[in-house]
């Protein structure tokens, strides 16, 4: 009864937390909304700077992980450690990937001058500057969730492993999806609005 209570618990201080997740990238977009409606012009043209096939695919890399974290999850419960540990395997990949493709997203941006404080940002329409700031700070701030969810996943294979992790105690890893399906719906909001912006 302890260990369901336990259970519980957890679970709950994770709702609580992941609530406090969505407040913050909630208010970043409500931030979006009101940038949006004054130079709608300068974000549309803002939009298509940014690589549309690199935003699919990272949408594409986010959702399948979100399958796999799901599926490892009741692969655990189901004893299946192999079968769980694969799909984490799989599912940090995913998230590597993303990065990877984010990298050099980054990457080409900075080298033709579009960066934070960048003169050609500072000395051009504010509606530009603004819409790549918050480019910036959303999709960095999404970046590093993306290393935390990782982190999380990692450390949900190592528990598997040990069998820490059991078909009986799956908390941590139940925990640890939750986050990540999280840090893939933000994607979901962030892609459209960036990448798809008209």
């Amino acid at each position: 009864m302890k260990h369901q209570d336990d259970q519980t618990g957890i679970r709950i201080g994770m709702w609580l937390f992941l609530y406090t997740e969505i407040i913050l990238f909630g208010g970043l977009f409500v931030l979006y909304a009101v940038y949006f409606h004054d130079y709608p012009k300068e974000f549309a043209e803002g939009g298509k700077e940014l690589n549309r096939i690199i935003g699919s695919l990272n949408t594409c890399i986010l959702l399948i992980s979100s399958f796999t974290v799901a599926a490892s999850i009741t692969a655990i419960r189901q004893e299946c450690k192999r079968l769980s540990l694969a799909l984490l395997a799989i599912s940090f990949g995913c998230g590597l990937l993303f990065l990877i493709n984010k990298y050099f997203e980054w990457g080409h941006k900075f080298a033709h001058g579009i960066y934070p404080n960048a003169p050609e940002l500072i000395n051009g329409p504010p509606g530009r500057n603004i819409f790549f700031g918050l480019y910036y700070v959303i999709t960095g701030l999404h970046g590093l969730h993306v290393i935390i969810g990782m982190t999380l996943l990692a450390i949900s294979f190592v528990l598997i492993w040990q069998n820490s992790v059991t078909g009986q105690r799956y908390a941590f890893l139940e925990n640890s999806g939750l986050y990540w399906h999280l840090v893939d719906l933000i994607w979901i909001f962030v892609f459209p609005l960036f990448y798809l912006v008209l």
